[in-house]
Order: C-alpha cells, then sequence, then structure tokens
C-alpha cells in the first residue's frame, strides 16, 4: 500500500471519536455529572484524610496510658475456701476469679473468638473490613451491626463510655492500636476473659461458670462453652437463667460459628446441640459456713484494709466443707426439735386474702416476699384452717395440707379460744417444715440459739463452725463472742486440779448438804443443792463427776483451795479475772466461749499440750503466690500445760460419764473412746456438752441471747448431747476407736487408773465423812435470799 493510500485510510482530527459529540445530549450530561461528582468525592475524601491525619496526630498522644493493661490488676473479691476447696464466702461488689490465659481452656477461647472476633490473631487491632460493612449498615435502613475487635471491646470496656458516636469510635479505634502495639495478643485476650462482665455480679469467664454452672471453668462443655461465650454481647438479654430461649437461640448460632471457623467438627456440634445443660440454683452446693466465712474477712480485713475486697485474695481454711455441713445441720435439728416443746407464739404475721381466687396467687407471693424462706424452715401462707386440718401455699405456689402430728406444735394457735394474735385462720403468715419422709408440719421460727465448734485436738485446727441458728438473722457469732457460764462442763478442770493434791478416782467423797453463811460467800448466804435435790452420801470420786454431784465438787475445790484451782485453770486457756477465786468456780460460775471451752477440753484429747486453735491455713493472691501459711503444730515439750498422767486419768473418768453417767445417751455411738461432760446452769439458762476423742473435740452450747430459763426440765444432756451425738456419729463412722496408751507414772488398780504415788493407802482418801447439816438452821428469810447457782 502507498503512502498516500495509508494516509486517505488514517483518521482525521475530524473523524475521531468523540464521546462528548458522538453521545446522545443526556448522555453527556450524566456523564459530565458524575466527572463532577468523582472529583467532589475525590476532594472530600482527601480532605477527610487530612482531618483524620491531623486528628490523629493531636489525639493519639493524648490517649490514655494504657499500664493498667500491661500490668492488669482486676478488682478481685475475698474468697474463703474450705480446705478441700469449696467456697465458702466471697465478699466484693464483683465476682470475680483470675484464671491465667494458659489456664483458660481451648474450647472456651474458642467459643469466644467465633462469636466475637474471629480473625484475631489477624488483625492489628482493627478490622478495617467489618468497621467499613458497619458503617454502610449504619447509613442504610438496616440495623446498625457491630464491628468492635476484642481489643477495641477491652479499650472501651477500661477507657470509653458506651455511647454512640463517631469521636468514641474513632478513640476505640486508636487505643485499639495503641494497646496492640504494647501487648501480644495473649495478653490482650487474658485481660479480656478475665475483665468482661457477664451478668450474675460475674466478671470474667471463670467466675461466670461458677455461678451459671457451678463447676469449674477448666471442665466447661462445647455447649457450656458456646452458653458463656453468648453473654458478652448482652449479659441480662442473654441470660440463660432469665431468658433461656433467647439464650439458646444464641447458643446454637456460636456452636455453628465455631463449625464454621474449624474449632469443632459436625459431630462435635452437634453432640453440644444436643447436650442439656444444667444451670446452678441459689442454694446449690451451697455449704453453710456464713460465720466462718465472717470471721475469716473480719481477721484479713484487719491485716489488708479496704484492699481486702479487691486484691482477689484467696483464703484457704481448716474447715471441712463434710463437718461444716453436718454440724450445721445438727444444731438446727437440735433447735428445732427444741423449738417444737415450746408454746406456739402465733403467726408472724397477717395478711388480708383476695377474694377473687385470679388474685391469690400473686397476693400469696407478695406477702411471702417480707417473710423468706430460711433454709428448709418455710414460709406459707394459710388458706384454710380448722383444728385437725391446715392447707397452706409456699413462696413457690405449692400447696401443702397439714394433719395429725404435723399440727402438734401449734395445737395452741389453732384452738377455738385462741388469742387473735396468735390464732392461725386464713391470711396468717406460718412456718412449715417438710419431715423425711414426705409429710409436713408446721412449726415457727427458733427464739434460742446455739453454738456448734469442733476442732483437731493434735494441731488446733478448726474442722467445723457454726455460729447461730441463722446468719441472716443474727450475725453474732456465738461461738467466738457468747460469754457463757459453762455449768457443770467446768467440773473437770477443778477434778483435774484436785489429782495434783492427792485425789484419785478412788477417793470417797461425801455428797451430803452444804450450808455458806455471807462471811464465807462474801456477798449472801448460800445454800447449794444438787439438780435433783437429793444427797446420796459418800461415794467415789468417779461416780461423783458422773453423776455431777454438785456438793462433791464443792467439797474438793474447798479442800484445794479456790486461788489454787483459779491457778491450775489458766493452764487451760481460761482467764482469771473470768472465774473468780470463790466455791462456785466449782460449778462454773465464771463465763467462757464455746471456742475457750474446745480448746481447754483439746489439753484432756491430746494428753496435756494446749493448742492454739487455727482458722486460716494459707492466704494466696491473685496469681497465686502465698502471702501468708501456717502450718499443722506439732505438740512439743514447750507446749505442755499439764502431765500426761493428769490428762489420761481425767480422760478415764470422763469416758464414765458417757457410760454410765450424764450422758450416757452417747453410749448409743457405741465408742468406748469418747468421753466428755454435760453442762446446765442455774434454772437451766445455759445448756452445754463438750466431749472428745484422741483426734476431734467438739463444744455445743446452747441458751437464749437473753439468759432465760430453758425449761424445768431441758438439761445439757438433752439439749446439747444430740446434736453432739449426731455429728460425732456422722464424723467418725469410718474412723477407728482410738486411745492414749497409758503413760509412765500411772498405775491401775482394780478397775481405777491413779498416780503410782497415790495408789490405795496414800493420797487423799476421803473427804467430808464428818459432815452433817449446820448446827443452826438459817432463817426462813435468809433461805429465800439465797442464791442457788447452779443446779448441775
Amino acid at each position: 500500500m502507498s503512502d498516500n493510500a495509508r494516509a486517505d485510510t488514517a483518521p482525521s482530527a475530524k473523524t475521531r471519536w468523540d464521546p462528548t459529540r458522538d453521545w446522545p445530549s443526556w448522555a453527556r450530561i450524566a456523564s459530565r455529572v458524575l466527572l463532577w461528582l468523582l472529583g467532589l468525592s475525590v476532594a472530600t475524601l482527601a480532605a477527610a484524610a487530612t482531618l483524620v491525619v491531623l486528628a490523629l496526630s493531636v489525639a493519639y498522644p493524648n490517649l490514655p496510658d494504657i499500664a493498667g493493661l500491661s500490668d492488669y490488676r482486676p478488682k478481685l473479691p475475698l474468697r474463703v475456701l474450705s480446705s478441700d476447696g469449696v467456697l465458702l464466702g466471697e465478699f466484693g461488689e464483683e465476682r470475680r476469679q483470675f484464671t491465667p490465659i494458659g489456664q483458660i481452656p481451648k474450647v472456651m477461647k474458642d467459643a469466644v473468638l467465633a462469636i466475637e472476633d474471629a480473625h484475631f490473631y489477624e488483625h492489628g487491632g482493627v478490622d478495617y473490613k467489618g468497621v467499613l460493612r458497619a458503617g454502610l449498615a449504619s447509613l442504610s435502613e438496616f440495623k446498625s451491626q457491630g464491628a468492635s475487635t476484642i481489643t477495641m471491646q477491652l479499650a472501651r470496656n477500661f477507657y470509653l463510655s458506651t455511647e454512640k458516636t463517631f469521636t468514641r469510635k474513632i478513640y476505640e479505634i486508636l487505643l485499639a492500636l495503641k494497646i496492640e502495639n504494647q501487648l501480644s495478643k495473649e495478653q490482650i485476650l487474658e485481660v479480656y476473659m478475665n475483665q468482661i462482665y457477664l451478668g450474675q455480679r460475674a466478671y470474667g469467664f471463670a467466675a461466670a461458670s461458677e455461678v451459671y454452672f457451678g463447676k469449674s471453668l477448666h471442665d466447661v462443655t462445647v455447649a457450656e462453652a458456646a452458653m458463656l461465650a453468648g453473654l458478652p454481647k448482652a449479659p441480662s438479654a442473654y441470660n440463660p437463667i432469665a431468658n433461656p430461649r433467647r439464650a439458646k437461640a444464641r447458643q446454637m448460632h456460636i456452636i455453628d460459628r465455631m463449625v464454621d471457623n474449624g474449632f469443632i467438627t459436625s459431630e462435635q456440634a452437634e453432640a453440644a446441640r444436643q447436650q442439656a445443660l444444667r444451670y446452678r440454683t441459689a442454694t446449690e452446693s451451697k455449704v453453710h459456713a456464713q460465720y466462718v466465712a465472717e470471721t475469716v474477712r473480719q481477721l484479713i480485713y484487719a491485716q489488708y484494709g479496704e484492699d481486702t475486697y479487691s486484691r482477689g485474695l484467696n483464703v484457704q481454711v481448716t474447715i471441712d466443707s463434710s463437718d461444716q455441713e453436718i454440724a450445721y445441720r445438727a444444731l438446727r435439728k437440735g433447735l428445732m426439735d427444741y423449738e417444737r416443746r415450746q408454746v406456739y407464739r402465733g403467726p408472724e404475721a397477717y395478711v388480708d386474702l383476695p377474694s377473687d381466687p385470679k388474685e391469690l396467687d400473686s397476693r400469696i407471693a407478695e406477702a411471702l416476699a417480707d417473710h423468706p424462706d430460711n433454709d428448709e424452715l418455710l414460709a406459707a401462707v394459710v388458706t384454710e384452717a380448722s383444728t385437725k386440718r391446715v392447707v397452706a401455699v409456699l413462696a413457690s405456689g405449692e400447696s401443702i395440707i397439714v394433719t395429725g402430728e404435723g399440727l402438734r406444735p401449734v395445737t395452741s394457735g389453732l384452738a377455738e379460744r385462741a388469742p387473735p394474735k396468735s390464732r392461725i385462720r386464713p391470711g396468717a403468715v406460718v412456718r412449715a417444715l417438710r419431715g423425711a419422709k414426705g409429710d409436713w408440719s408446721l412449726t415457727q421460727q427458733p427464739e434460742v440459739e446455739g453454738a456448734f465448734v469442733s476442732m483437731q485436738p493434735t494441731d488446733g485446727a478448726v474442722r467445723a463452725m457454726v455460729g447461730g441458728f441463722d446468719f441472716d438473722k443474727s450475725k453474732f457469732n456465738h461461738v467466738t463472742q457468747a460469754w457463757r457460764q459453762p455449768g457443770s462442763s467446768f467440773k473437770p478442770f477443778i477434778y483435774s486440779a484436785a489429782l495434783e493434791k492427792g485425789f484419785t478416782p478412788m477417793t470417797v467423797i461425801n455428797d451430803a448438804p452444804l450450808f455458806f453463811d455471807a462471811t464465807a460467800t462474801g456477798s449472801q448466804p448460800w445454800e447449794p443443792k444438787n439438780y435433783d435435790g437429793k444427797f446420796e452420801g459418800p461415794m467415789p470420786l468417779r461416780q461423783a463427776l458422773a453423776k455431777s454431784k454438785n456438793m462433791v465438787s464443792i467439797r474438793i475445790l474447798q479442800s484445794i483451795g479456790p486461788a489454787y484451782a483459779q491457778d491450775w485453770i489458766t493452764r487451760f486457756g481460761f482467764e482469771a479475772d473470768r472465774h473468780p477465786a470463790f466455791l462456785t468456780m466449782a460449778l462454773g460460775a465464771g463465763t467462757t466461749t464455746p471456742l475457750q471451752m474446745a480448746c481447754a477440753y483439746s489439753v484432756f484429747a491430746n494428753g496435756g499440750y494446749r493448742i492454739n486453735p487455727v482458722l486460716i491455713s494459707r492466704v494466696t493472691d491473685s496469681k497465686g503466690r502465698v502471702l501468708q501459711e501456717t502450718k499443722p503444730q506439732a505438740l512439743e515439750p514447750s507446749m505442755r500445760v499439764i502431765d500426761a498422767r493428769n490428762a489420761f486419768v481425767m480422760t478415764q473418768l470422763l469416758r464414765e460419764v458417757t457410760r454410765t453417767g450424764t450422758a450416757a445417751k452417747a453410749a448409743a455411738l457405741k465408742r468406748p473412746d469418747i468421753a466428755g461432760k454435760t453442762g446446765t446452769t442455774n434454772d437451766s439458762l445455759d445448756a452445754w456438752f463438750a466431749g472428745y476423742q484422741p483426734d476431734l473435740v467438739a463444744v455445743v452450747w446452747i441458751g437464749y441471747d437473753t439468759p432465760r430459763k430453758l425449761g424445768d426440765r431441758e438439761t445439757g444432756g438433752g439439749l446439747a448431747l444430740p446434736v453432739w451425738m449426731e455429728y460425732m456419729g456422722q464424723v467418725l463412722r469410718n474412723i477407728p476407736p482410738r486411745s492414749l496408751p497409758p503413760p509412765e507414772g500411772v498405775v491401775l488398780y482394780g478397775n481405777e487408773w491413779m498416780y503410782e504415788e497415790f495408789g490405795p493407802g496414800a493420797g487423799v482418801t476421803s473427804l467430808g465423812m464428818e459432815d452433817q447439816l449446820p448446827p443452826q438452821t438459817p432463817s426462813e428469810d435468809e433461805r429465800k435470799s439465797i442464791l442457788d447457782l447452779f443446779k448441775r
């Protein structure tokens, strides 16, 4: 082709394609508008980028210091744990249980990542695609979508408000970038999984696992992990207890997400969908140890101050959870048994019942809100009442029918002539108790109080402590705070002093009347009596202690001298000034606490060593570092306060009490190694039983806070001993009987052990044999003024 031909075929300037010339007019106008909009967008984006850069340059240096994350110290509560690891109490506004990331199970981490941030280990703190997607969604008609990574959530929870504004989102992103720059992914995830709020006052997944499922986080299944992972979005909305349907739907979604991300297999997912979750109820697995926990709280607060409630201290105590629950039940049963024998005081309140049956249930629920259940002692509103049948409705809505023996404790309240204030009628708020066979009985909340404490005499470890009937009713701990007269349970310490003065189990002492005028007593005339008002004449010391003869105890104290006895009892831990050196000390006229009595009886149980009670065995911080530790005390010569012979002979005497004496009921336990002493003070104001075997000491006290008569027939053997037996019978069930071997210096004459030097013909052979009735009988006025301090 020639050059001219090629020139002819080349397009000229006039024939080149021009869209603005060749398009239709409407297209040309549209293209110009689009080009203008594109230019405007580019300019806007450039301006926005400039503004963002300027904002970042100003805002980033002013972001808050995140040292609190790098040195994360959550506000952890004080937790009190039993010796076998059971939670007994928790103090603090927030329930937390810090768990290092290495101890959080993989299934829990996977569940959280699947729903909250599947690309957590891939992004640098911000999921830009997610942010863009959420931004576009917020501009549309659709509901706004979340785009916060775990790092961004952490930034918001620690430093920012929850308001949804553009400025807050910018700061959230900046903080997330800063956090990612200073912390590792593992550190970020550790803080998040321990800090996030999950409802029910639970912060962090470890605490939530305990709260919702009553189990350690280490033991959660796929299904449980998925349910917990659904809580961070909205703890109240997805609470499985309050909103089970909504929580279940979210759990299923999380399980699907775990499959999509390859965290679990389809088979695991299907098994998780089918698993029926079991949630922890308010009282499930609860050990009743409120008095223990409160005592620990006071001790720890005295040492750590306000940090007690935020430092995450874990306090392990010597309490055995099983022993504690047995003690709690035994004491409550003893107090309830006593209450059933008392005159019915009447309903706790009266409510007006509506005539419309449809409104009845709500009215009863409203009324019982002011009368919460007291453990097994349930509140109920009576709907029907007669002398033979009572129908009542519980807070749960269950209707119960009480007949026959179940009405015996409230017979006076059902009588036709019952006073209006004590009569049981429709609308009366009463207490119901369910028996072992499912039968119901009506009763009343006890006004009487009690205390129980047990400890190991070999090292002082407290095994159980119940400070009263109901902690919510009275936080006064009768084990440690109630100074009461011990009555005859104090006599063994007087007898112990007498052994050092030559008395033996064979010493014959006259159980004959005694009278002391005002000069002898230092106050007013005193004519003591035995509990039964009878005098049995001469008897061996062993028999006198078994029968708890007051005249014999007084004669012994008179013989050895009150001052000597007062000094002797301090060896057991008693305070001299609380036990004045008068003859009334022989009958337990001083004051002591149940814990002090347990420590004192431990001296007999362990062979003569005084041991201090130990409640706290270890204190650790949130990281598991040991802050303090009390190792078991080992018995050593420096702790000896009485001769081993003394402890051995006293144990033989106190075993007689549990075989044939005032505590003979204890023989039903069929254990030859138990020993102890009953105690009942004047007018039965206080009832005691203190007893032991070589491995365990337990003391029971029962009485009213404001001392008043328990009843003419109420004694330590009838009230306190059954509680002690209930506890010891269960705790010692699988422990074979054991006795300490006879120490050097004691000999066996017949059936009696005694000091070698005080064998037959030596020591004190008899006492008071010449005593007769006083030659001058006191006047009637003097007799009326006589203070009979103790019956037994």
